[in-house]
């Protein structure tokens, strides 16, 4: 066997092989030689068929197998002689086997990327230091308060306005006839003004007083994420059953009693403190590991294999898949399908391989193991934060090995990070922007 490497990128390559004459004269040889024992042809005694009249009948079959067998064997061969380690599937590329002449093929494949030892040390980071507020705290107070409130009908008389949480009963015509695709629907809440269907449906209720029926039509956009409600105009007609109005808890001891295991408002405004502060001490944690990525990525550039990367987006798009069909929709129903997130998350796959991979070779340049004390206590995280029981999270573990070798290579990843951010250089610094809406989420 001879073969040759063609170098395409670092990561990918195309391997040239030649089988011998000889080699593929032997093998149809010996694969006629063994057919003829045990094929049986009209008209020739079993062992007696002729040569010409077997391969007549089945030379098709023979070099097929023959071929499959000898890309096989010569390909891991190949591998073994250029030390090169594929990963994912080769895309093999076959001939047309011909007597009385080598066999030749290709095989393309990618191979994980040779990276340099790091140098991590001395890197200069910005740790954005949040500050808690006694107004960050009252807001996120008045949101609970909110999210508690009564919905009680409105007993005065008057046009329904912007803002009004109302019920409706509805229904879609087209040309004068029931529209299958906006049937008639009864006791229907929404908040006008937020666009719940879409603004102009809101803005058609608007003026109205409880129990007047109104029709009006609405004109939907062409780029509606309900496809068959797309680009069409729409006559509804609409009966206001009900105004109503949110009436607001008190702020006071019961009120925190509503809200969970808590006594009084002094009890959930350190519960909102708490969970501020591990929210934002989540986000620096994520803000320092993208510094690190960056800088890492500035220090060792290098091509990710598409095999990674693939595998990566389509971890990727199962998991947006899995999120759309619990809340029982698809992708479809909101514009979407495979091949635009692919497009839409291919960075992102891409980013996430890069990370794998770097962090993968300081874990071995650092010879990084993990300690039974460091899995312990790690699953004990896992089990605070999941709110289960510590003999459950293990017991899915000793389940599922496979499982456990990740979350293991996870923890070892974390403590990269965490030494690359011991020898780094920290600038504690002011958050740039408040921005209240991104601010993490209290009880």
């Amino acid at each position: 066997m001879q073969f040759t490497v063609e170098d395409l990128s670092s990561v990918k390559k195309i391997l040239h092989i030649e089988i011998p004459e000889a080699d593929i004269t032997s093998e149809i040889d010996k694969a006629y030689n063994d057919l003829k024992k045990t094929a049986k042809i009209k008209g020739f005694r079993q062992g007696k068929a002729p040569r010409r009249v077997l391969q007549r009948i089945y030379q098709k079959e023979v070099h097929a197998d023959i071929t499959a067998r000898l890309i096989q064997t010569s390909f891991a061969e190949a591998l073994k002689q250029t030390e090169l380690k594929a990963i994912g599937e080769p895309q093999i590329d076959p001939s047309e086997m011909k007597e009385h002449s080598p066999y030749r093929y290709q095989a393309t494949i990618e191979i994980a990327p040779e990276i340099a030892d790091i140098d991590f040390k001395g890197i200069d980071l910005k740790k954005t230091v949040y500050p808690i507020t006694d107004v960050e705290i009252e807001t996120q107070i008045k949101m609970l308060q909110k999210n508690m409130a009564r919905m009680e009908p409105v007993n005065d008389p008057r046009p329904c306005q912007q803002g009004d949480p109302v019920i409706v009963d509805y229904e879609g015509f087209k040309g004068g006839q029931p529209y299958d695709e906006v049937q008639k629907t009864e006791n229907f809440t929404l908040k006008l003004g937020d666009g719940h269907i879409l603004k102009a449906f809101d803005d058609g209720i608007i003026g109205m007083q409880a129990g007047e029926t109104r029709r009006f039509e609405v004109q939907f956009p062409e780029d509606y994420f309900n496809k068959a409600l797309a680009g069409q105009a729409v006559e509804f007609a609409v009966t206001l059953k009900e105004i109503r109005k949110e009436v607001l808890p008190e702020i006071d001891d019961e009120f925190a009693k509503r809200l969970g295991p808590y006594e009084t408002v002094d009890a959930v405004k350190a519960a909102i403190r708490d969970n501020l502060q591990k929210g934002y001490a989540k986000r620096t944690e994520q803000e320092l590991n993208e510094q690190i990525f960056q800088a890492l990525i500035a220090k060792s550039p290098f091509e990710v294999p598409d095999t990674l990367v693939n595998y990566e987006l389509e971890g990727i798009l199962d998991e947006a898949e899995r999120a759309f069909t619990y809340h029982n929709m698809s992708l479809e129903e909101v514009g979407q399908t495979r091949e635009k997130m692919a497009e839409k998350y291919r960075d992102t796959a891409e980013k996430q391989v890069k990370r794998y991979l770097l962090l993968n070779k300081i874990i071995g340049q650092e010879n990084l193991s993990l300690s039974d004390e460091e899995l312990e206590a790690g699953i004990a995280v896992m089990a605070e934060t999941s709110n289960r029981p510590v003999e459950e999270i293990k017991k899915y573990y000793q389940e599922n090995p496979e499982r456990l070798s990740f979350f293991k290579h996870a923890l070892l990843e974390k403590s990269a990070v965490n030494l690359i951010i011991k020898n780094s250089n920290i600038e504690e610094v002011a958050p740039e922007l408040e921005n209240p809406a991104a601010a993490p989420q209290g009880v």
